[in-house]
């Protein structure tokens, strides 16, 4: 069966959550990251966490063009992984379908991730068809096989950039496979 692990960022204040950047990965090699150009960037300007996690790996310019991003900006919006949220409902959906049928999706702690996924195109019901209805949790499958946190492989870096932490969650779910498999022996 096909999976794709994913990762997004985003600001939560309780009763919304707010996407800021998705990264997913899936077993045939493609990736996908994307931040959204329509984040609300006066509210995470006072989230100091996310300042100083999240924000630093948003994409800054390179070359001239880190000459010309203000600085009062969070990112740089001339950036072609800075896109409309519309777009990037689009493009998550053909990535999703690309996968083929009964695709997984995975990730860490999913529980949010998977609710500000199904919020690209509205309330959960509006989910398109292929898109699956729930996400598979890492730390479930973990606890699921009796490991501790400690056993899990470490993220080297990246972490909090949406794209690394998706690679990051494709590393540690197939290691728990792995090891599923080694105690199902």
């Amino acid at each position: 069966m096909p999976a794709i692990d994913y990762d997004l960022e985003f600001l939560e204040d309780g009763r919304t959550i707010e996407l800021i950047s998705i990264g997913m990965v899936c077993d045939d090699g493609r990736e996908y990251y994307a931040v959204n150009r329509d984040m609300p960037v006066r509210k995470i300007r006072k989230h100091k966490w996310l300042m100083e996690n999240v924000v630093p790996s948003l994409p800054k310019g390179a070359g001239d063009r880190r000459n010309h991003v203000p600085r009062s900006w969070l990112f740089d919006y001339a950036d072609p992984v800075v896109k409309r949220r519309e777009r990037i409902a689009d493009d998550v959906m053909g990535f999703i379908r690309g996968a083929g049928p009964n695709v997984e999706l995975w990730a860490n702690y999913g529980a949010y991730d998977h609710v500000a996924l199904a919020q690209l195109w509205g309330r959960m019901i509006d989910l398109p068809e292929g898109v699956p209805m729930f996400t598979c949790d890492i730390q479930q499958e973990r606890s699921r096989l009796g490991l501790a946190w400690d056993d899990l492989p470490q993220q080297e870096s990246g972490e909090h950039n949406a794209l690394a932490d998706a690679r990051h969650n494709q590393v540690v779910r197939r290691w728990l496979a792995r090891q599923s498999w080694r105690g199902a022996s």
